[in-house]
């Protein structure tokens, strides 16, 4: 009798002997998701690439110039991507010991070529794949239209070409790399 009693006394406060009780909960979740892009040299995850050194130590390296380690560059875009270049001066700037200073022009010294492009985009003229061209400082068109990825990557090659008319000392620019979304 006592069992029967424990059974109804359950029954009675709305539980039953073998029913299952659940309970839920719910709410959104929403992403907000904003437009992003970043631009770095694979050599050292920075988007302040390595120092690229071009000693001219021959008269071969004076009359054929010197060309540059390729440089590897990675976009990572969410929308599809223009790369600009430029350099950060019209001049290299100067250190040694010549006087007066020599003032050497990046226009027709200092030039680029892509050595391949995986972005998905194009090389638009005057740059390509197959010649160098001269850099300058102001925004030039390097790829066009590169995907949206986060593996982007396209390789740069300098080659400087200065001549035999300037003294001997550093001459240093900064090349500017530049991913805009479109």
């Amino acid at each position: 009798m006592k069992k029967l009693f424990s059974v109804a006394l359950l029954s009675a406060f709305g539980y039953a002997a073998n029913a299952q009780q659940s309970s839920s909960a719910s709410q959104a979740v929403q992403l907000q998701l904003n437009n992003v892009i970043d631009i770095t040299f694979t050599a050292n995850g920075s988007d302040v690439g390595p120092l690229v050194e071009m000693p001219f130590s021959t008269i071969n390296d004076y009359v054929n110039g010197v060309e540059s380690a390729n440089q590897e560059i990675r976009v990572r875009s969410n929308k599809a991507f223009n790369v600009f270049v430029r350099t950060n001066a019209e001049y290299f700037t100067y250190t040694g010991g010549a006087s007066p200073t020599p003032s050497m022009p990046v226009a027709g010294v200092l030039s680029l070529i892509v050595v391949s492009d995986l972005t998905g985009g194009t090389v638009p003229g005057p740059f390509s794949t197959s010649t160098y061209y001269t850099l300058r400082d102001f925004n030039q068109d390097l790829i066009n239209n590169g995907t949206i990825g986060s593996n982007q990557l396209f390789t740069v090659k300098y080659k400087a070409t200065p001549g035999f008319s300037y003294p001997a000392g550093v001459y240093d620019v900064g090349v500017v790399y530049t991913a805009t979304q479109l």
